[in-house]
C-alpha cells in the first residue's frame, strides 16, 4: 500500500461513501487498497476473497463492507458499514457504441426489462441498457455471486430518474432488502451503487493520485 495513506472523512453508520479516480491497468487494486486501509485503520486483517473473488474482510471485521469498479480510465471505490457481512457493491461503464444492446437485454436480462428496452426511443436505449446493467452488477457484487448467478434474476424497473428493485430470485431475495442507487456522473459513464439493508446518505468524493 501507499506509505501516505488518503485522509478519509468519518463514515456515519447510515452512510455510504463513493470515491471516484483516474485508474489504469498498471495501477491495480492500489488505489482502493489505500483508500481501504485509510478506513480500517491499522488493526485490519488482510483482505480475503470469496468464492467469487469479491473481496472482503473476514470475522469479526466484516462490518465495514467495501467494493470498486473500473471502466477505461475511471474507477469508483465504495465503502459503508454495518452488521458483519455487509453486502454493498459498485459498479461503473463506460458510454460507448453498443449495437447489440437490445440484444444483449433479450438473451440476459428478465422478459419485462428487456420490454421496456425496446419501448424507449432509440437515443435512449443504450443509457437504459447501462442503468440496468449497473444495477444488476452492483447487486450480484455485493452478495458476492457474480455474473454466473444471473442477470435475470435480479430485476428492476427502469424510470426516468432511477431503477428500482422489483424481484429477485434464490439467496439475494427479496428485492424489498435492497437499496440500488444510481451515481451522478458525467455523459460519459454510468454507474450504481446497492446494498442490502436500509437507506442511508449516499456521498461522493474524489480521490486524486
Amino acid at each position: 500500500m501507499m506509505s501516505v495513506l488518503p485522509h478519509v472523512p468519518l463514515l456515519a453508520d447510515d452512510e455510504i461513501h463513493v470515491w471516484q479516480t483516474r485508474w489504469t491497468s498498471g495501477q491495480g487494486e492500489l488505489p482502493f487498497m489505500s483508500l481501504l486501509a485509510a478506513y480500517a485503520g491499522p488493526d485490519a486483517p488482510a483482505v480475503a476473497r470469496g468464492e467469487h473473488g469479491k473481496p472482503h474482510f473476514p470475522a469479526p471485521f466484516g462490518e465495514l463492507g467495501f467494493n470498486w469498479s473500473h471502466s477505461g480510465d475511471r474507477a469508483l471505490f465504495a465503502v459503508g458499514r454495518g452488521s458483519e457481512g455487509f453486502e454493498l457493491g459498485v459498479d461503473i461503464e463506460r458510454v460507448r457504441p453498443r449495437p447489440r444492446a437490445l440484444e444483449l437485454a433479450t438473451r440476459f436480462f428478465a422478459p419485462d426489462e428487456t420490454a421496456m428496452l425496446a419501448r424507449l426511443p432509440a437515443g435512449r436505449l443504450l443509457n437504459g441498457f447501462l442503468r440496468l446493467w449497473t444495477a444488476k452488477e452492483a447487486v450480484l457484487k455485493a452478495n458476492g455471486s457474480g455474473l454466473s448467478y444471473g442477470l435475470h434474476r435480479v430485476s428492476f424497473a427502469l424510470g426516468d430518474a432511477a431503477v428500482t428493485p422489483v424481484a429477485f430470485e434464490g439467496e439475494i431475495a427479496p428485492a424489498s432488502a435492497w437499496c440500488v442507487e444510481a451515481l451522478a456522473m458525467d455523459d460519459a459513464w454510468v454507474a450504481a451503487v446497492a446494498w442490502r439493508g436500509c437507506e442511508r446518505t449516499i456521498r461522493v468524493f474524489t480521490y486524486a493520485l
